[in-house]
């Protein structure tokens, strides 16, 4: 009787096999119904080594219970604490709804590729996930942008910015929603396809096709759902802590020449509140976009052809972009 068992069996197996090389390849255990979904490319790659899709698996699920519980609590804790239901917390409302409902969708289907070392959820199953990754991950992004036009709008201009109400707040959210279904129901459509990648347990965007209208969707999609909101958070903040620069300055100065302390009255802690609200929108932004560049790499290294791109590298990257959904409520809770 073997004492090995479990993932540890499934390795010692896979090595006695010669490591997963000779004819065997990361696509035989893909269903006949997705083999037309699947990229020539990934033939010329030998089967991952179990025990990489027991620690996905692993990983994956323990990110989808810290966000869908993490987000969770934000969404509670914001609209039911009645000081917090502004219309700028709309805004971090609806960036913890759409983190919820990225890992909501992600974790629990990963979890059940991983254990099976395929895709066994079906063609439908399959576009529903990608889209569903790229729809919350697109719609977080411009999420995260209107919240630092309305930080911008408030620390930047001041007492001459038109403040948000509750209803320009939801026109934001429906306007933005809007716009990211628009781009991520496209390869529906034919223009590109949602497609196994990588280790074949997840699936997205159709990176290697060589067709140029299915590269031009991914080339498309970056400019709008990358690139468009990097800029306009970067410019926003720029002018941000530039403002609050010269705020903190002008405090301290005010402060030397009366010989006290602080000058904080209640209207400059509100706009130090304001600034740590900046803070903490600017950390989110940032760990979003350390996040998803990896993904963003491997797709542009798909497009280009710049580098060979190994499942192994795929998968975590797709799993390094869906993690972005466990930082928010992080974040803010240390707010």
């Amino acid at each position: 009787m073997s004492i090995i068992s479990g993932p540890s069996h499934a390795a010692y197996t896979w090595a006695a096999q010669g490591g997963g090389f000779g004819n065997q390849t990361v696509v035989d255990k893909v269903p006949p119904e997705m083999l037309h979904m699947v990229d020539p490319h990934w033939y010329q790659f030998p089967p991952m080594n179990p025990l990489w899709h027991a620690l996905l698996g692993f990983v994956i699920g323990v990110l989808g219970m810290v966000s869908v519980i993490g987000n969770g609590m934000v969404v509670y804790i914001f609209t039911t604490t009645k000081s917090l239901r502004t219309p700028s917390n709309l805004l971090v409302v609806n960036l913890a709804i759409s983190d919820f409902l990225m890992m909501l969708c992600m974790s629990p289907a990963m979890v059940i590729n991983c254990y099976y070392e395929t895709w066994v959820l079906g063609p439908l199953f399959c576009e529903l996930y990608a889209l569903a990754g790229s729809l919350f991950g697109c719609g977080s992004i411009w999420t995260m942008t209107m919240i630092a036009f309305d930080r911008y709008n408030v620390i930047v201009k001041g007492l001459s910015a038109k403040p948000m109400t509750i209803n320009g707040a939801l026109l934001r959210i429906f306007t933005l929603w809007f716009f990211t279904l628009v781009w991520t129901i496209a390869p529906l459509f034919g223009w590109n396809s949602y497609v196994p990648e990588g280790n074949m347990t997840a699936c997205g965007t159709d990176y290697l096709n060589k067709d140029m209208l299915s590269r031009s969707y991914i080339l498309v999609y970056s400019i709008f759902c990358y690139f468009m909101p990097l800029f306009l958070i970067i410019y926003s903040y720029f002018y941000i802590i530039q403002a609050v620069a010269a705020h903190e300055k002008n405090m301290r100065e005010q402060a030397k020449k009366m010989n006290v302390a602080s000058l904080r009255s209640s209207e400059n802690q509100n706009t130090s509140a304001e600034c740590k609200l900046a803070k903490v929108a600017l950390m989110t932004i940032s760990l979003w976009f350390m996040a998803w560049t990896p993904y963003l790499v491997i797709n542009f290294a798909g497009v280009f052809e710049t580098t060979k791109i190994s499942p192994l590298f795929t998968i975590w990257g797709s799993v390094f972009a869906k993690a972005n959904a466990v930082y928010n409520p992080i974040v803010y809770g240390i707010r």
